[in-house]
């Protein structure tokens, strides 16, 4: 019994060493060797070595395919080889070695070691940038720009015209892609929709129905124009005509077309330069047009107050906005308060509120010098204190000087020993109406800017002075060559 009990202890004990040796020497192969049941990446490797590891990844890159899908699901073809594609030890493989305990082992046999590997490869950057730019999704007979629906004006109103996807790739965000693909070692990529031009607005798009509603809200803007005796209406039509519909469907005025009909406002009803029959201080009658004096539109200002009403959306009933206006409405728009210029009886009066101010004899522009005075119907431009006129052969201070046009204005003229007669037609002026020093006072102390200016000859006269073409002088004729 004895005997039997110590080979029993023996027989257990043999057992436990022979467990223990086995237990051990598992323990010392799983110090070289990763344990059951682990994978690295997609790669089970359990029971290899970290070399071998390394070995697989080598050969999975000098192997490596990535097939490229477009968004019509045709596919291309990227091989490592053609852009020197090779994987690159971190040494990752051997510190995930290291980091499982051999001794351990046995638990391996019923559990999974599953670790990312976080690989590092390398690529030439210029031979990949060629075989991305190779991709049939790059050729130009593969492209088709992207069109965005739209709102088309027609003779019958307006209609939608649906987008049109297009297949322009975005050359950036493919190759971000493809290279994150290579980075991450998959075998394939798919270059959805965020990888092409994308049509910026399509027939569901809201912009649609807002293209529509502004377009309404335009046509809905009439202007009718308060003009004495004109009926001038901007009707629903006319504004249809004006509109541009961007790209992206916004509506706009087209401020090319605005201005086409601010011109054909103003050429209708400015009216400065136009012939009147003016009244003189003597009583009789004469005819005199040209100058710069009556209603004037002001075409940028008109333009902008049309898209400004436009853009309001509701019918607007004004006057156009002017840039100059008479003194008052009418055939006579001179009115009340104005200075008179009677060139041929060198004789000013000045007139205001009905009353004469002042009248004075002038000595006016040298006719024999070709520097006669521009005639016609003008307005006191500024008035100035102490100014010099300065010309090619001339640099005259002057105490009052009120220009009326170009760079003709009436001054005092001190130096004169005598007005009126005929001085002006040998001795006169380079343009300017020179008058006695308390004349031009008096006439400073009580004119404002904007006073019409009447200045006339009596018999017909040819003016060619550059001073008188600028002025729009009424008898301003063209030099002959």
């Amino acid at each position: 019994m004895r005997k039997q009990l110590k080979i029993a202890v023996w027989v257990l004990a043999g057992t436990l060493g022979l467990l223990l040796a086995v237990y051990l020497g598992f323990a010392v192969y799983f110090r070289s060797h990763y344990l059951f049941h682990t994978t690295i990446g997609d790669y089970p490797c359990g029971g290899k070595t970290a070399q071998a590891a390394e070995k697989h990844n080598e050969n999975l890159a000098a192997d490596y395919l990535l097939t490229v899908y477009d968004r019509n699901a045709q596919k291309a073809h990227l091989r490592g080889m053609d852009f020197s594609y090779q994987y690159v030890p971190t040494g990752e493989e051997k510190r995930i070695l290291e980091s499982q305990n051999a001794f351990s082992w046995p638990t391996s046999l019923f559990r999974s070691y599953e670790y990312p590997l976080t690989a590092s490869v390398s690529y030439d950057t210029e031979e990949l940038a060629a075989q991305i730019d190779a991709l049939p999704v790059f050729s130009e007979e593969n492209i088709v720009p992207p069109a965005d629906a739209r709102i088309e004006i027609t003779d019958k109103g307006y209609e939608v015209v649906p987008e049109v996807p297009g297949s322009t790739p975005i050359r950036d965000v493919v190759a971000a892609k493809i290279t994150e693909a290579l980075d991450r070692e998959e075998t394939e990529v798919w270059l959805l929709d965020d990888c092409y031009v994308a049509p910026a607005v399509c027939a569901s798009d809201p912009s649609i129905t807002e293209t529509a509603a502004q377009l309404d809200h335009y046509m809905n803007a009439q202007i009718h124009y308060e003009i004495d005796g004109a009926d001038e209406n901007l009707t629903s039509e006319r504004i249809l005509s004006m509109l541009d519909i961007g790209e992206d469907g916004t509506v706009s005025v087209n401020a090319d077309k605005v201005a086409q009909y601010v011109q054909t406002l103003a050429s209708t009803y400015n009216t400065f330069g136009d012939v009147r029959r003016f009244t003189t201080s003597k009583g009789d009658t004469v005819e005199i047009g040209g100058g710069d004096y009556g209603w004037v539109i002001n075409k940028p200002k008109e333009a902008e107050q049309i898209i400004a009403d436009l853009n309001g959306g509701q019918p607007v009933s004004r006057e156009p906005v002017y840039e100059q206006t008479a003194v008052q409405s009418g055939l006579d728009d001179i009115g009340d308060t104005y200075v008179e210029i009677d060139y041929t009886g060198q004789h000013l009066w000045f007139y205001k509120e009905g009353t004469l101010i002042v009248e004075s004899d002038i000595v006016s522009g040298n006719m024999s010098r070709g520097n006669g005075s521009p005639d016609g119907v003008f307005k006191i431009v500024y008035k100035e204190r102490d100014a010099t006129l300065v010309g090619e052969d001339y640099n005259t201070p002057v105490s009052y000087f009120m220009p009326y046009c170009y760079n003709i204005g009436i001054h005092d003229a001190g130096w004169r020993p005598a007005f009126g007669g005929s001085i002006y037609m040998t001795g006169g002026s380079h343009g300017c109406v020179n008058v006695p020093p308390d004349t031009a006072k008096t006439i400073f102390e009580n004119i404002d800017k904007g006073t019409p200016v009447v200045a006339y000859y009596r018999e017909p006269v040819e003016l060619k002075s550059e001073s008188a073409r600028i002025s729009n002088a009424y008898s301003y004729v063209e030099p002959e060559d």
